[in-house]
């Protein structure tokens, strides 16, 4: 095995004909036939099993993340992940480092561990280079696989990563995908400290080593269980478990009450940046359906709760926690505001016989706002209201045309009820690919307005 180890090292990177070339991520490669693929997140896996002498061999190519300075460091922390801690075996018996290959350096290295009452073996190679590093990893209980292993591994091609891939000079890492929309402000800074900036798919608040994660409203991930506890694994599943790795001391934590609490906690390696951090994914299930999602990352355990408190089994007490939601707020620019943005409401109740407990009726009240930003501060509104006992409510409709002056958190609205001017407290939450416009008016009643 050590001599065949070598030469996966030291040859050159050519093809093998019964292949099938392949890419994921910034590696390209050639795949033997016949094998089934699984791609994840962060890792593409090639499996044969030999149902005859009940051979198999996995091959895996994982996602690159940032280096830790040096090749023999990021192989060194690769082989604790993902082969040390999984297989409970030691370090490498064979491990070598070739030279530099179009920028990126390789190191590579083998050992063996018991498996299901056999003999396993394990080898890994990592590639360092423009600041990030990716591991290919193949694990297999039978030698004959190790010709298809040499294949795959010399085979493998690495280009180099973009800009938005590399790690900054402070050491943070860019962002692989960056906002593409045309809303003047991006960014808010609060009086205490705390930094928000949209992102795709949350708004990242920051302060210190602390980062929250603010997720948009997800369909799948919001999901109704009746089973609480599935509903947070279905959540932590799709949120949170693709960017990490190697996770350790998870502990479900979830308080079940009238407005129950989502926690879930756990250490695991951060794939964008290869730190180890302390994740907490917490919910407030709010009776009005506004509670989101939060993630918090921090350094420790001790980090977390230095800022947000111990846990504790109870419902009460995590408004600290809970009302990060509310840092999803960010200015509103004139520009931003054209087009033509809407809400709807709809409230009813229902009356019975004490009796017989037939249907005696039912009100409601539907409520629908129009606004229409136009070139020149110019709006237009129009607001239609129906309420009453169904079937003989009672209809409204009030129409406005006027200007429009804006600041960064307000709206003056001229030519209002009577000809006066109203001014609206307003600011942007950023969801999945845009905005939704929240205003509040004087008797603090708050539409929340979408863009048609």
């Amino acid at each position: 095995m050590k001599h065949i180890f070598l030469l996966i090292i030291l040859s050159n990177a050519t093809l093998f004909a019964v292949a099938q070339k392949e890419t994921f991520d910034l590696a390209s490669y050639a795949v033997p036939k016949g094998w089934k693929k699984e791609q994840k997140e962060n890792v593409v896996v090639y499996t044969y099993v030999d149902q005859k002498d009940k051979s198999w061999c996995q091959l895996g190519v994982y996602r690159n993340i940032a280096s830790k300075g040096s090749v023999d460091q990021d192989f060194t922390d690769a082989w604790q992940e993902l082969i040390a801690g999984p297989y409970k075996t030691t370090g490498p018996t064979q491990a070598d480092t070739a030279l530099d290959v179009d920028g990126w350096k390789i190191k590579a290295g083998a050992g063996a561990f018991a498996y299901n009452n056999g003999h396993a073996m394990a080898l890994l190679s990592a590639f360092t280079g423009y600041n990030r590093t990716v591991d290919v990893l193949a694990v297999t209980n039978s030698e004959k696989y190790i010709d298809a292993i040499e294949k795959f591994t010399t085979s493998i091609e690495l280009k180099k990563p973009t800009t938005a891939n590399l790690t900054t000079a402070n050491g943070n890492v860019q962002p692989t995908k960056t906002i593409a929309d045309n809303f003047a402000f991006n960014t808010t800074n609060f009086d205490d400290g705390w930094t928000s900036r949209v992102q795709e798919n949350w708004v990242e608040v920051t302060k210190g080593g602390l980062k929250v994660l603010i997720h948009y409203p997800n369909k799948k991930a919001d999901a109704y269980y009746s089973v609480l506890k599935e509903g947070d694994f279905n959540a932590w599943d799709l949120l949170v478990a693709p960017r990490y790795r190697n996770m350790k001391n998870f502990e479900w934590k979830t308080i079940q009450s009238w407005q129950s609490i989502t926690f879930m906690e756990g250490d695991a390696t951060e794939n964008a940046t290869g730190k180890l951090v302390h994740i907490v994914l917490f919910k407030k299930h709010v009776s009005d359906g506004s509670g989101k999602y939060i993630e918090f990352v921090s350094n420790t355990k001790g980090d977390y709760e230095k800022e947000f408190g111990v846990y504790h089994n109870t419902e009460f007490d995590w408004d600290k926690n809970a009302n990060m939601q509310y840092r999803n707020k960010f200015s509103v620019a004139a520009n931003d505001l054209l087009g033509k943005w809407s809400s709807t409401d709809y409230a009813s109740i229902s009356y019975y016989y004490v009796s017989s407990g037939n249907l005696a009726g039912s009100t409601a009240t539907s409520l629908s706002d129009e606004y229409n930003f136009l070139p020149g501060n110019n709006y237009e509104s129009q607001h239609a209201q129906a309420s009453g006992v169904v079937g003989t409510q009672q209809f409204s409709n009030q129409k406005y045309k006027g200007k429009s002056m804006v600041t960064n958190w307000n709206i003056t609205l001229t030519n209002r009820f009577k000809g006066a001017s109203e001014t609206y407290d307003s600011y942007f939450e950023a969801v999945k690919g845009g905005r939704a416009l929240i205003i509040k008016d004087n008797l603090n009643t708050i539409k929340y307005l979408v863009r048609q």
